[in-house]
């Protein structure tokens, strides 16, 4: 049998927020990032396919509660311990009887560990083994980043899910649904609860259920004497009473845990990013958890010199007055000096160039010590004998109190460690500093003892040269690619539809960008289609992509795949390019996405393409030849009744706003390549039975076509010059 003691309280003994946990995974609400439909942990805990997973999260965000889903759909027996009660006796017996359920039974078993960090190494080396050879599917919850406190052995076997604080949106839901539920929540009474009672309520929960519903239940159930009164009674709930519920919101912040070096990492980034607002708002929230005043002036301290420096030296002394006099405050009144050490920093002006030491210092670690210059040795012991210190010029007996002279080692003459910034006091030294390095570095040049070397490559390179040239378009389409994807900032979680020429670039990338998530691939034929499923063979089933053998319409019309919803983002390479009406194309694409998803597409324009006449002039070709094709590119390219040339940014722009999309974003890039011509491309330009562009030549120019055809034949097999223009475009649906 499995063991879900951890679950199996009388329900009449529960609070609330025990009686109201989900019981299946449609009653769950949140978490949509990992659980929403065709999410990659929801696919598995349906499909009974669960790998091992660590659940990470505050507390009240549903990892106790995912858990009691899991036990509730899966066929496998499950068995849940409690890190805090249980330990390597507990493990072994479960080893146990997971071994007999297996051997016995075929049946798998899963583990649940809650507070899986609460276990020491050695425990968790216990489990190692088991869930090497799959005697255990783990499942383990903890309220610390698993990165730091799980095992990294334990990590490397499972994938890692983190469960994020519920939205206002979400305790609402969960809230009133507590207020409908006749059989565990207060549905067979009329609570009536104010708005702004039920406001109070939420805000103060902070994302945690388990707060949100304890408070609803201690306003309920001291609101009416006894308790429970007859079935329909009503119950009023104001503000007052709310507030009484549920008082003061609990700080979340531990001092040595994960939230500490999280929400030191935003205060130290909102000073160095100059955000005041944020600033005083992270700092707040340190202080509120208890963090040691001493360890904020500390990191203050650094970030005085870091990321302030020499843009405003008085930075560092004003952090410095403040810690002092915090010294002699203490709290609370010390506040005050904490924030005006904060406001001071993230409105001083910013130059991160003392980090120039650690160039000098890599120089130390790295190279040979550099000789003392003679002129800068001491010359108080040896001046006489072996002329230490000759040549050294006082500064002070100069004009300016400065002279030009080297004090960098012989070995290092040259090497620059300091490049001042133009902010702040920084900007006022900047010129004087570069005037006078260059007259340092004039000065080097007059000294006989440099030895200027130079460095002429080998021909070693131009064969690695050329296998990079042959291979130029696959990295032209990977730059593309990654354009593409960047722009559509892709979570690990979203479901991606990928479309357009070339899908199969593009599906492993939206895999590898949204593991957690769907891929669904729009290919052309049900050879793409047989192709992207061959290489996906080895991919675990409920990870594959889906692909769907069609055209766009046909995809929109068939809808989105069983248990997934509208995608949320959309990566494509040349879906529009060639559509005789980009606006129905567009309109189609917004169809299929969810509010507020993002477009990503790349739209090669052709009537910005590499001229061919451009080319022919490097082979000697007559004048006549390829006047004749720049006559024809002319002609083809602004031809206003092809799909192909009669468009560019603009009407692109247009198409978009009139399927309704916003924010739209159109940047113009070009890749150049190297691309080897073939034959066969010269008899597409200019054969019998060559495109549009050969079917115009011939038209217009027949008599120049065999010597046009001979011209082109002349650029085959060299590696030419070629320039694609991409509209990279991003836009998002309202």
């Amino acid at each position: 049998m499995s063991d879900t003691s951890l679950f199996s309280l009388s329900p009449r003994d529960e609070p609330l927020a025990a009686r109201m946990r989900p019981r299946t995974i449609e009653e769950f609400i949140g978490q949509d990032h990992i659980l929403g439909p065709g999410r990659l942990l929801r696919r598995a805990i349906q499909a009974d396919q669960l790998s091992s997973i660590i659940l990470s999260g505050p507390p009240g965000t549903g990892k106790t509660t995912l858990a009691r889903v899991i036990a509730n759909t899966t066929k496998s027996s499950f068995t849940a311990l409690n890190a805090v009660l249980s330990g390597v006796k507990d493990v072994r017996a479960a080893i146990e009887t997971a071994k007999d359920a297996r051997s016995l039974y075929g049946r798998r078993t899963i583990l649940f560990v809650d507070e899986v960090h609460r276990w020491n190494k050695a425990q968790q080396d216990a489990l190692l083994p088991w869930v090497e050879n799959g005697t255990f599917i783990l499942i383990g919850a903890t309220t610390e980043n698993p990165f730091f406190e799980v095992n990294s052995a334990l990590i490397s076997r499972s994938r890692v899910f983190q469960l994020s604080p519920l939205t206002n949106e979400d305790l609402y839901a969960v809230a009133r649904y507590a207020l409908r539920d006749p059989d565990r929540g207060y549905g067979k009474f009329d609570v009536r609860i104010s708005d702004d009672a039920l406001d109070h309520l939420v805000s103060i929960a902070d994302g945690d259920a388990r707060s949100l519903l304890n408070a609803l239940e201690l306003a309920v159930e001291t609101s009416v004497d006894p308790f429970p009164p007859a079935d329909g009674s009503t119950i009023m709930i104001d503000l007052a009473i709310a507030e009484e519920s549920i008082q003061k919101k609990a700080v979340l912040y531990d001092k040595e845990g994960d939230y500490h070096y999280d929400i030191i990492s935003a205060f130290i980034k909102s000073l160095r990013g100059s955000d005041p607002d944020a600033a005083m708002y992270w700092l707040a929230r340190m202080v509120a958890g208890g963090e040691d005043p001493r360890f904020l002036f500390r990191r203050m301290l650094i970030l005085a010199s870091e990321d302030v420096g020499m843009a405003d030296p008085n930075a560092l002394s004003t952090v410095h007055a403040a810690a002092a006099a915090f010294e002699r405050v203490g709290l609370p009144e010390g506040e005050y000096f904490l924030s005006h050490a904060a406001l001071y920093l993230a409105t001083a002006e910013k130059s991160n160039t003392t980090m120039g030491y650690f160039d000098a210092k890599a120089a130390v670690e790295r190279e040979k010590d550099g000789e003392v210059p003679r002129h800068l040795k001491d010359a108080s012991r040896d001046a006489e004998g072996m002329g230490h210190g000759e040549g050294y010029n006082y500064p002070h007996a100069y004009r300016d109190h400065w002279v030009a002279q080297a004090y960098l080692p012989q070995t290092l003459r040259g090497r620059v460690f300091y490049q001042p910034s133009e902010r702040g006091y920084e900007g006022t030294i900047r010129d004087t500093v570069l005037r006078r390095r260059e007259l340092q570095l004039a000065a080097m040049d007059d000294d006989d003892d440099i030895e200027i070397l130079t460095f002429t490559p080998t021909d070693r390179g131009r064969e690695s040269w050329r296998r990079r040239v042959s291979g130029a378009r696959t990295a032209t389409l990977a730059a593309i690619r990654d354009a593409v994807f960047d722009a559509a900032g892709i979570a690990r979680h979203h479901r991606v539809v990928v479309l357009g020429s070339e899908p199969g670039v593009f599906v492993w990338e939206a895999m590898r960008r949204a593991p957690e998530g769907l891929t669904v691939a729009v290919v052309a034929d049900d050879q793409s289609r047989e192709a992207i499923e061959a290489h996906a063979a080895n991919i675990a089933e409920i990870e594959r992509p889906v692909v769907f053998a069609g055209d766009l319409s046909a995809f929109a019309t068939a809808g989105p795949a069983e248990d997934a919803e509208l995608a949320e983002r959309v990566v494509a390479r040349n879906v529009a390019m060639r559509e005789p009406d980009k606006t129905t194309v567009f309109r189609t694409l917004a169809a299929i996405m969810s509010e507020s998803a993002v477009l990503s597409t790349a739209e090669s324009i052709p009537r910005r393409a590499q001229r061919l006449s451009s080319l022919l002039a490097t082979t000697g070709a007559h004048r006549d030849v390829i006047d004749a094709v720049g006559d024809v590119e002319s002609v083809v390219f602004s031809d206003r009744t092809d799909p192909r040339f009669n468009w560019d940014v603009d009407e692109l722009t247009a198409a978009l706003d009139s399927a309704g999309f916003v924010d739209v974003e159109i940047e113009l890039r070009t890749f150049d390549e190297k691309r080897r011509i073939k034959p066969d491309d010269a008899k597409r330009w200019f054969g019998e039975d060559g495109g549009v562009f050969a079917r115009e030549f011939r038209r217009r120019y027949a008599a120049l076509a065999e010597r046009a055809t001979d011209a082109a034949l002349a650029l085959t097999g060299a590696d030419l010059p070629w320039s694609t223009t991409v509209a990279l475009l991003r836009a998002r649906r309202p």
